[in-house]
């Protein structure tokens, strides 16, 4: 049996979450630098060297790469024998999490994003609560993928509910539909992450979870999802939307398509944008 501090996670947290928005990921800035020398337009191969440049200097300077430094989103793997030690005035793994975040947002000058409702709009002040999706897991194993979500992306994202005669062109046609609906709005060159089946509200969450694969651009390991993405790539780099709206081949970093088994009457799917501060981090005690 694993045992895991509280203010061990807690600590990991205010770290990661940091870490997240200073520095963009090796695998995100290859797939950049592979897209800028992709690119034709000469505004669109500005905008990259932008990207990088801002890049840089987040990291130089421990700056957040972007303004909005997102919702505090985790995927948490929790194994069933893992044993929790509360310290530190830690009552619950939850409360390691949110502490971390609050810690974390406060000490790295980020941005706090979140209002505690909806309609009546007051911020939070410490960018809690965190958003926490549990997996239980065999075993003793204990691995968390960290998000942060800016909101222009996420305003981008839709879900729909198909009948199963869609098929695979009513999906990839949706897909394409939804980026070019959002034009510049979602930051481009985005991250499309797709998912399909499940339930109304599962295809949302398969759509977010695509986002977190690693590395970007890899591909679904079912040769059938694999060439849909691939399929989907083009197509949305021919829609001439380009870095920033400025026009030019690169609208997409990548598209991740996530599956999963559903109804024999429906077909659900949802679309996850995400901007090019791809912001994902994990760790593993």
């Amino acid at each position: 049996m694993k045992t895991i501090n509280l203010s061990e996670v807690r600590d990991k947290v205010k770290d990661m979450v940091q870490e997240a928005n200073f520095e963009l990921q090796d695998d995100v800035l290859k797939v950049i630098k592979d897209m800028q020398a992709k690119e034709e337009s000469p505004a669109g191969k500005a905008v990259f060297e932008q990207i990088l440049k801002n890049s840089d200097i987040a990291k130089k300077d421990k700056l957040g790469l972007c303004q909005d430094t997102g919702l505090a989103i985790f995927f948490v793997e929790l194994g069933e024998d893992v044993k929790l030690n509360k310290e530190d005035g830690l009552g619950s793994l939850k409360e390691a999490f949110e502490e971390g975040v609050r810690i974390g947002y406060k000490e790295g000058y980020l941005r706090k994003s979140v209002v505690e409702d909806p309609i009546r709009r007051k911020n939070t002040g410490d960018n809690t609560p965190v958003f926490i999706h549990w997996e239980l897991e065999p075993g003793d194993t204990f691995k968390v993928t960290f998000i942060a979500k800016g909101g222009g992306a996420e305003n981008m994202s839709q879900v729909r509910m198909f009948a199963p005669a869609a098929g695979k062109e009513g999906l990839e046609d949706f897909v394409v539909e939804v980026v070019d609906t959002a034009g510049s709005n979602p930051c481009p060159p985005i991250i499309v992450g797709v998912g399909v089946g499940g339930s109304f509200e599962y295809s949302a969450l398969l759509a977010k979870k695509a986002l977190l694969r690693k590395p970007l651009g890899s591909h679904n390991p079912d040769p059938f999802y694999e060439d849909m993405e691939k399929r989907l790539l083009e197509r949305i780099n021919n829609l001439g939307i380009g870095p920033q709206g400025m026009g030019g081949r690169c609208t997409a970093l990548a598209v991740h398509v996530e599956a999963f088994p559903c109804h024999i009457a429906s077909m659900p799917a949802a679309v996850n944008i995400q901007c090019h501060s791809h912001r994902v981090l994990k760790f593993e005690l």
